[in-house]
């Protein structure tokens, strides 16, 4: 199957529903500083997979993706400090954990298949 639009993409859809939960989580959180930074951090990995995309050269979609999977490591591991703060709930890390870890993983899947 083509890829037509970055829309189509797998781990771009992913990416926008963690997006999401990251916002709606961290929408009052007091702790300014690290909520903007998982949420910019959450933003900027889909918006590295429609930027590599749309460049049109496999070499450069290969190092947003790239950038992409470092930036889901980065909203992983601030989950954990999230968890250990309280400003999330073990269900929520879960949550968190888990789509970022699956996002890894399909464009682990993705950078191979190019």
């Amino acid at each position: 199957m083509r890829i037509e639009k970055f829309e189509d993409i797998i781990s771009w859809k992913k990416a926008q529903e963690l997006s999401l939960i990251i916002y709606h989580l961290f929408k009052n959180n007091r702790d300014f500083s690290f909520s903007d930074q998982i949420r910019r951090a959450s933003i900027s990995i889909g918006n590295n997979i429609a930027e590599g995309f749309e460049r049109k050269s496999n070499n450069e979609f290969r190092h947003f993706l790239y950038i992409a999977k470092g930036s889901a490591g980065e909203v992983r591991s601030m989950s954990y400090v999230a968890l250990e703060l309280k400003y999330i709930s073990k269900a929520d890390f879960k949550k968190i954990y888990d789509l970022s870890l699956e996002i890894c993983k399909l464009l682990s899947g993705l950078i191979k298949t190019l």
